[in-house]
């Protein structure tokens, strides 16, 4: 008999794919039967939906494959070329059908089976699951960074979320139906998702070493990651340069009247000539940043007045 998708599963499983092969049947090895479990244990049907962000490698074969050997639970979205993790995500928004949905990496830093307790708390009422790290296994750079960009983030956008980078996030449909409405080219899920939760909460769960490969993050990634996360949910950073602006103006401006002043009551000099190229290069690297700072929300505004498509399927790996 050949098994078939559930029209209505219970609890939906979204996993983005990006040159993952050389973990891909560790992941299955240990997904499937912690959601079996899962399962059996609340009673609920369950579906995954896996992402290949336009894969180099051979994970769009090994997901085929996977498809053909668990085609009852398991369906498979190709993007025709690289969107990135966030754009993954929205696909596997749209393209999943359970009243819960869940978020994973595939590089198994989150172990599967710490679903469980999400699900737990999704079926307890909460419509926002958060999870923070235990004994994250993340160089000292990036623990370091991350906490950085946690305090700024909290402080700009007043968005409480305790570990920000972790992946392994629950939601609850109507969560996903209006994160869905957003129509933003860029945005920083979590946060977004956060800011529509009437009954968020956070757990603990654990965190393993990278099975294989390496992080797909660059620096420059990161640091694009955190300015969309800033400057999509804030314009504080817009409001602080302005007074800062001002100040400086001010402080200017009394430094001109002063060394006029001096000027006129003991003569001209040329002591303070370093200084005044010291400050006058910093007040133009003052203007540097805040004409990048204005920049960001204009590429903003330019990459959604295009209203170009976020992300383009390919095909859909299924078995209806």
């Amino acid at each position: 008999m050949t098994a078939h998708l559930d029209a209505d599963p219970k609890l939906s499983i979204i996993v983005p794919i990006y040159n993952e092969e050389d973990g891909l049947q560790a992941l299955f090895h240990r997904l499937y039967p912690a959601l079996d479990a899962v399962a059996v244990k609340h009673n609920i049907s369950y579906e995954i939906v896996f992402i290949n962000d336009g894969s180099k490698d051979r994970s769009a074969g090994i997901l085929a494959k996977q498809v053909e050997l668990r085609p009852d639970v398991t369906r498979a979205v190709l993007f025709h070329s690289n969107f990135g993790q966030h754009m993954a995500i929205m696909a596997g928004f749209e393209y999943a059908r359970g009243e819960y949905i869940i978020t994973l990496d595939a590089d198994l830093q989150n172990p599967p089976e710490e679903i469980d307790a999400l699900t737990e708390q999704l079926l307890k009422g909460h419509d926002y699951v958060g999870t923070i790290r235990v004994h994250r296994r993340d160089s000292f750079f990036r623990k370091l960074a991350s906490r950085a960009m946690n305090r700024l983030r909290e402080r700009i956008t007043h968005i409480t979320m305790t570990d920000q980078g972790c992946m392994l996030r629950g939601y609850s449909r109507r969560i996903i139906d209006l994160v869905r409405q957003c129509d933003e080219s860029n945005t920083f899920i979590p946060a977004l998702a956060y800011t529509f939760a009437s009954n968020p909460t956070e757990i603990s769960v654990k965190h393993e070493e990278r099975f294989a490969g390496e992080s797909k993050y660059t620096l420059y990634q990161l640091i694009r990651l955190n300015f969309d996360l800033v400057t999509g949910f804030s314009v504080m950073p817009l409001q602080i340069f302005s007074i800062l602006g001002m100040l400086l103006s001010l402080a200017a401006g009394s430094l001109f009247a002063y060394l006029l002043f001096r000027r006129f009551l003991l003569g001209a000099e040329v002591e303070g000539v370093f200084t005044l190229f010291a400050l006058t290069f910093f007040l133009i690297g003052v203007m540097l940043f805040g004409l990048g700072l204005l920049g960001e929300y204009i590429g903003r505004i330019y990459q959604q007045v295009r209203k170009r498509p976020r992300y383009v399927v390919q095909t859909v790996l299924e078995k209806k």
